[in-house]
């Protein structure tokens, strides 16, 4: 394998496929992906947003306070935590959630050292509850958690098979790119994840590995270092 620690971020509208909330099939989908991929040796940390259930920025704009509106999407990142948790260990994977708001009765606080020793132990590890902040996205928390625990690479799983010039749902002319650097994706604006979460892996030399999540095999395909998706450096 080319990476043997990679941090998968998901997107908590992905988990809903074309409804609301969690689609099970999706669900299972996600989890046997991160079954062979924890099979084939690989350390699995996952992030996943909850844009799914509650995004505070759209809350925001609606009048709602920015910090309660975060709040409520940090919650909703544990709802769809859980539920990943749960279906993989139905499928035989051991896990832990690890919280970044203490909520003891259900999920682990997030202590660096902690998350580190149960990769080791070969558990999937999924962060909730993003940094623990408000107006810091799960891009961001991604970002960080994956410098923090030494990950080799994040794999942001998405709708679409890479990062294009304009959304490819919307614009037929929609152009791909193979690779970009992180200066790149700042001065372009390119909206793959936010300004923070790009700067802090700019600094920290973290690649980035984006491709679409719903093509079969494809998690496995980017642990082995074949070229699918776009990659950011």
């Amino acid at each position: 394998m080319t990476y043997k620690r990679v941090l998968l971020k998901l997107s908590g509208e992905a988990l809903a496929g074309d409804g609301y909330g969690v689609n099970p099939e999706v669900l299972d989908q996600i989890s046997e992906e991160v079954k062979e991929l924890h099979e084939m040796g690989v350390e699995v940390a996952i992030v996943i947003g909850g844009g799914n259930i509650h995004r505070g920025v759209a809350g925001a704009t609606k009048g709602m306070d920015r910090t309660a509106s975060d709040h409520m999407g940090m919650l909703a990142t544990i709802i769809n935590s859980l539920a990943i948790q749960d279906s993989l260990e139905r499928k035989g994977v051991y896990t832990r959630v690890l919280s970044a708001i203490r909520m003891q009765e259900i999920t682990e606080p997030y202590i660096r050292r902690r998350a580190v020793r149960h990769l080791e132990k070969k558990r999937v590890i999924i962060f909730a509850a993003g940094t623990g902040n408000p107006y810091f996205t799960t891009d961001t928390a991604a970002a960080l958690r994956a410098n923090e625990i030494d990950a080799d690479v994040i794999f942001k799983a998405t709708k679409v098979d890479g990062i294009y010039d304009k959304d490819p749902m919307k614009h037929e002319d929609a152009v791909k790119f193979e690779e970009l650097k992180y200066i790149d994706v700042l001065n372009k604006g390119i909206k793959v994840m936010d300004s923070a979460a790009i700067s802090l892996c700019m600094d920290n030399e973290m690649k980035i590995v984006v491709f679409n999540m719903f093509e079969k095999g494809n998690i496995g395909k980017a642990a082995k270092g074949e070229k699918i998706g776009t990659t950011v450096y």
